[in-house]
């Protein structure tokens, strides 16, 4: 074959190469622009609707704000740019602490929450609302010059429960109420016979002089009192 007509089939095959390339392309860029096209086609009436929305409501604050304020406001963006950063790095921080105390917050509430249930069940919360009310009826029961005369004689008070609640004393209370339970449910000889024979009983001497030396300081401490009030009456005369 002659060289020229193969030298020419080579440029016609390059030449349909370059055609079907050619072809290729504006039928891909024809594509895009139909994409293009479509894309506007749907996006149009979303973007009138939210542009007619923010004339609404820009309408509405627009005897507040002015172009001069948004601008002040970028301006002041701009410069606290650093300490926006800081401030987006402190929330990131907190967020992974708030990650990390998160499970221990659970669990201490956890435990919270069954310490309540088991105080609720004890009583705790009831004996509580008693208090209250207790409180509550002991505030409405005193005035002020009672509450007055009970704070003045708070030390007395104290003293006084402290010898009460010696364990000798609780000790010796506790054993003559035990006895005397029993002795009560026995029957009792009220004849002169027998209350002389229980006079014989030392344990009873004893009992009837222990009984008279307390009515003796009874009688010694209200004895001043006694002759107080005879003599103002007395007086009164």
């Amino acid at each position: 074959m002659d060289p020229t007509v193969v030298e020419l089939n080579r440029k016609i095959d390059a030449l349909a190469t370059q055609v079907s390339y050619l072809s290729e392309q504006a039928q891909i860029a024809e594509r895009q622009r139909q994409d293009r096209a479509e894309l506007i086609r749907d996006l149009t009436p979303i973007v009138d609707e939210a542009f007619r929305l923010s004339v609404e409501q820009l309408e509405e604050i627009q005897d507040y704000v002015d172009l001069s304020d948004l601008l002040r406001l970028f301006k002041r963006l701009l410069r606290n740019g650093r300490n926006l950063d800081k401030m987006l790095d402190q929330l990131e921080s907190l967020s992974d602490l708030l990650e990390t105390v998160a499970p221990l917050a659970d669990e201490a509430f956890g435990k919270a929450v069954d310490t309540l249930t088991e105080m609720e069940r004890k009583g705790y919360f009831a004996f509580a609302r008693g208090g209250l009310r207790l409180a509550d009826r002991v505030v409405t029961s005193f005035n002020e010059d009672d509450v007055r005369r009970l704070g003045e004689n708070v030390p007395l008070i104290l003293n006084t429960a402290n010898d009460v609640t010696q364990p000798e004393i609780l000790n010796f209370v506790r054993a003559t109420l035990r006895v005397a339970v029993q002795e009560v449910q026995k029957p009792v000889d009220l004849s002169i016979l027998g209350l002389l024979r229980q006079m014989g009983d030392p344990a009873v001497r004893r009992g009837l002089a222990l009984a008279l030396r307390v009515l003796h300081v009874i009688g010694a401490q209200t004895s001043g009192a006694g002759e107080s009030e005879s003599g103002a009456r007395d007086g009164g005369r």
